[in-house]
C-alpha cells in the first residue's frame, strides 16, 4: 500500500507499547489532549493500516503535523523514532514528554532508576505526575496548539502595528551610527505605557540613573556622564543619549572595541533603545543563547525599575516590542563550554516579538514573559526550543546578581 506522505491533521503519539500504566496516561490525557487541541491522536498499535509495523511508524512521523514522544522508561525504540524525526527536519514538530521521576529535580528522581537520556535534556520535555493528569492534559493541548500554529503554513497576512511611526524614525536614525561603527547586528526594545504619564526631562534622569543594572557589562540605556559625548541629552519631549565606539575613538576604559548604544525615554513614558549585539564584541559569528537570555531579562527588568520609580500602578498596561536583527549566518551556541548543547545557524535575518502586560505582571511573571519573547528568536535557529528548567534558571540567577 503507497500512501502520499503529506500534512494531514492527526498527531503521532509514540511511546511504550504494552504498558498498562502508560497506556492509562495515553487514554486518560495524552490522547484527550490531541483532541482537544483539534487533531486526531494516531499511536501505531490501534491504527495501523496493515503494513509492516516499522513502515507505519515511518509514514505516521512522516505525514503527522505534530507529534507527541513520550520517553518513559527509557525505550530504545521511542528514541530510535525521535532521531528519525529529527533526521527527517520535524524537530519543531516533536513534543517531548516523561513521568516527573525522570527528571534529576525531582523527589522520586533515583540515579539507578529511569532518566531522560543525555542527548535530550537540552530540549525543552514537559513532565507528568500520574496523580495529576488532567493538568498534564491541560498542558498538552496547549503545547500542541502552539507546536501547530509553528509547523503550519498559512496564507493570513500579517497584522502590522499602528502609531509606531516614532520608533520607526528612531530605528532609521540608530542603524546609520550603528552602521557608522562597522556593526549591523543588533537588539532593539521599544516600549509603550498606558496610559501614558507625564514627566519632566529631570525626572527622567534621576530614574533612569537609579535603574541601571550593572550585572552585566555596560547596562541598556546606559548613562555615561564623564564624557560629553555621550551623556544624555535633554530633547522637547524627553532625553536620549548615543554612546558611539568605532575603531580607534576609544572609550573611557580604553579597550579596543565597536560598539553602539542609543536610546531615548519620552516625557509620556515610551522608551525606545537599539544597542550593538555584546557577542560581536567577542565572536561575530555568534549568538549566545545564555547572553540572549540575560540581556531580555535586563530589558524586562529596567523597564519594571523605570516605571515602578515614576509612579506608575500596578495595572497600568506595558507593551514591549524586541526586535533582532543582522542574524543571518550566526551560530546558535552556548557561552558556557561546559553545556551539552548542539550548535545551529539561521538565514534569516531578523525576528520580532512582542508582550502586553500590566506592571505588576511583568515582576511576578518574569520568567515566562522571557519565554514569550526569547521564544521566536530561538526557533529561527532550526527550531531549538530551550529546556524551560534551563530557561528559568539563567532569569533567575540573573535576577539574583549570580550571573
Amino acid at each position: 500500500m503507497i500512501r502520499d506522505h503529506v500534512a494531514v491533521d492527526e498527531v503521532f503519539v509514540i511511546m511504550q507499547i504494552g504498558d498498562q500504566a502508560l497506556d492509562a496516561v495515553c487514554d486518560q490525557a495524552i490522547d484527550p489532549a490531541i483532541k482537544d487541541a483539534g487533531f486526531t491522536p494516531r499511536r501505531v498499535d490501534r491504527h495501523n493500516e496493515g503494513d509492516l509495523l516499522k513502515s507505519e511508524i515511518v509514514q505516521f512521523i512522516e505525514r503527522s503535523q505534530v507529534i507527541v514522544a513520550d520517553v518513559t522508561n527509557e525505550r530504545p525504540n521511542c528514541y530510535l523514532e525521535i532521531g528519525y524525526a529529527m533526521g527527517l527536519g520535524k524537530k519543531a514538530n516533536l513534543i517531548l514528554t516523561a513521568r516527573e521521576d525522570h527528571h534529576h529535580s525531582s523527589p522520586n528522581f533515583r540515579q539507578d532508576g529511569p532518566k531522560v537520556h543525555f542527548d535530550l535534556e537540552g530540549y525543552a520535555i514537559l513532565f507528568w505526575d500520574a496523580s495529576d493528569l488532567p493538568a498534564f492534559r491541560v498542558e498538552l493541548t496547549r503545547l500542541i496548539k502552539r507546536r501547530a500554529a509553528i509547523v503550519r503554513p498559512t496564507d493570513r497576512p500579517v497584522e502590522r502595528g499602528t502609531g509606531l511611526e516614532w520608533r520607526d524614525e528612531l530605528r532609521a536614525r540608530a542603524e546609520t551610527g550603528l552602521a557608522d561603527v562597522g556593526r549591523n547586528a543588533y537588539m532593539e526594545v521599544t516600549a509603550e505605557l498606558r496610559p501614558p504619564g507625564a514627566w519632566s526631562q529631570t525626572r527622567l534622569l534621576d530614574v533612569l540613573r537609579e535603574s541601571s543594572i550593572h550585572d552585566f557589562g555596560w547596562p541598556i540605556a546606559v548613562v555615561l556622564e564623564n564624557r560629553d559625548e555621550y551623556r544624555p541629552r535633554p530633547t522637547s519631549d524627553g532625553i536620549t543619549a548615543e554612546v558611539a565606539i568605532g575603531e580607534g575613538n576609544g572609550n573611557p576604559w580604553g579597550q579596543d572595541r565597536r560598539s553602539y548604544d542609543f536610546w531615548k525615554v519620552f516625557r509620556d513614558g515610551r522608551f525606545y533603545t537599539l544597542l550593538s549585539l555584546f557577542e560581536d564584541e567577542r565572536d561575530s559569528g555568534s549568538i549566545f543563547f545564555e547572553v540572549r537570555i540575560m540581556r531580555v531579562t535586563e530589558a524586562l527588568l529596567l523597564l519594571g525599575r523605570i516605571y515602578r520609580r515614576l509612579g506608575t500602578s500596578d495595572s497600568d498596561q506595558i507593551t514591549v516590542w524586541f526586535r533582532h536583527h543582522g542574524l543571518a549566518g550566526k551560530e546558535l551556541r552556548a557561552a558556557d563550554r561546559g553545556r551539552h548543547f548542539i550548535e545551529c545557524s539561521t538565514t534569516e535575518d531578523g525576528v520580532e516579538s512582542s508582550i502586553t502586560t500590566s506592571l505588576a505582571d511583568l515582576e511576578s511573571n518574569l520568567v515566562n514573559h522571557v519565554k514569550d519573547i526569547i521564544g521566536p528568536l530561538f526557533v529561527i535557529f532550526e527550531f531549538f526550543e530551550l529546556s524551560d528548567n534551563v530557561l528559568a534558571d539563567i532569569v533567575n540567577k540573573f535576577v539574583a546578581g549570580e550571573r
